[in-house]
């Protein structure tokens, strides 16, 4: 294979407006499993189109370079609608989301904690990036972005 796996996909989303979020390789009896998450570059909902489109891509790409020697399951989904934030970039995009947020920040009394709140912005703070939040009560609340243990979206059902 020319190039490592997750060049190779993400070179082939690229052209169709899509980039990689995740990919994980998995399966067993040497029959490999490849789990793509994409997302579209301009921010908008990924859509079943635009995973089909992918995997089109993605294998006409991974046959021709006979990639578990075509004995392999490929799919390809968006992160979902509880997807993780990684890094500052996501934080920005999803101002005014709320989310589920594991934190362990130094010089925070509570220690290890896991709220949900709502994200009011990021900033650059001493050259660390850092979460503003506002928790149900209405209490903004700063931490580092490096003190973020985890990150979700956080999802709720409409009755």
């Amino acid at each position: 294979m020319n190039g490592t796996l997750e060049d190779v996909v993400a070179s082939e989303i690229k052209p169709l407006g899509l980039e990689l979020f995740e990919l994980k390789l998995g399966g067993s009896k040497g029959r490999p499993v490849l789990d793509v998450r994409i997302e579209r570059e301009d921010g908008q909902t990924v859509t079943v189109e635009n995973c089909a489109a992918a995997s089109r891509a993605i294998e006409a790409k991974l046959d021709q370079q006979e990639f578990g020697r075509g004995q392999y399951v490929l799919e390809v989904s968006s992160p979902g609608v509880e997807r993780p934030l990684r890094n500052a970039k996501d934080w920005r995009r999803f101002v005014g989301s709320d989310v589920v947020v594991t934190t362990n920040a130094p010089g925070d009394p509570a220690g290890r904690r896991t709220d949900e709140v709502k994200i009011v912005g990021v900033e650059d703070d001493m050259d660390q990036e850092v979460a503003i939040v506002q928790d149900e009560r209405g209490r903004e609340r700063r931490f580092p972005l490096s003190a973020v243990e985890k990150a979700r979206l956080a999802f709720h059902w409409k009755r």
